[in-house]
């Protein structure tokens, strides 16, 4: 793991976009994106740049099970907000909220990762150290699934609606198997509410009660951190 801790989450932002800068420079084709507050820093930086995604393929982490690409919650409605409304690229997929099917939906997008190997890998780590919606005790190796999310994710995401009843239960998500596929991977946390997971992730025992430590076995990892997050480091 190749760590940088910057001063804030706008510096951090800066050293995001230098990630996804050098993947382009080096013929980098498919981006695997995440959502929420935390990527929205590098995904501005990006916006300002000359970069160009018309000939790349997106393929997003989750989804929300149950909500329509259209609601202002939805995963989709969030990267035409904050990326594909100013940086398209040639083919974006997301797992369908909707779906009739939860299983032919897995399978589906499971097919769209296989046949779209990730160059990039953008990640975001629960304060329970999960990656995706895969929380505490998910196998390292499944793929795309249906995730029931953990009270504790539940009601980190309440910030986002009127009610915490109104927060869906589940989502697909990609998975850690998947996940550890990609050729190159950036993990971006900040504020001290982080800290805990990242240190977890960083320096404790690789364990699938802490799902952000299988990172320290990939080969090409960058942790972006901002003073808060790296707070609990002890190197």
């Amino acid at each position: 793991m190749k760590v940088i801790v910057t001063k804030n989450q706008q510096e951090a932002g800066v050293e995001g976009y230098q990630v996804f800068k050098e993947a382009v420079e080096k013929g980098a084709k498919v981006f695997g994106l995440a959502t929420g507050s935390t990527p929205i820093t590098t995904y501005e930086e990006i916006i300002k740049s000359d970069l160009d995604f018309s000939d790349c393929t997106s393929i997003n982490l989750d989804e929300y099970v149950g909500i329509s690409p259209d609601n202002d919650q939805s995963y989709q409605y969030f990267m035409n907000e904050h990326l594909f409304s100013k940086k398209p690229f040639k083919q974006s997929y997301l797992p369908n909220g909707l779906a009739e099917d939860p299983e032919a939906e897995t399978v589906r997008y499971n097919q769209i990762i296989a046949d779209n190997p990730i160059d990039l890998q953008l990640l975001g780590i629960g304060r329970n150290a999960h990656i995706g919606f895969n929380e505490p005790g998910t196998s390292f190796e499944l793929e795309t699934h249906v995730a029931d999310l953990t009270d504790s994710t539940i009601e980190a995401n309440s910030r986002f609606f009127e009610h915490v009843e109104d927060v869906p239960k589940q989502a697909y998500s990609m998975g850690i198997g998947s996940i550890m596929k990609s050729k190159q991977i950036i993990i971006e946390a900040f504020g001290a509410e982080k800290a805990d997971a990242v240190a977890k992730m960083i320096e404790g025992p690789v364990t699938e009660d802490v799902p952000a430590s299988i990172l320290q076995q990939h080969p090409n990892v960058v942790v972006l951190l901002d003073e808060a997050a790296a707070a609990k480091l002890s190197k």
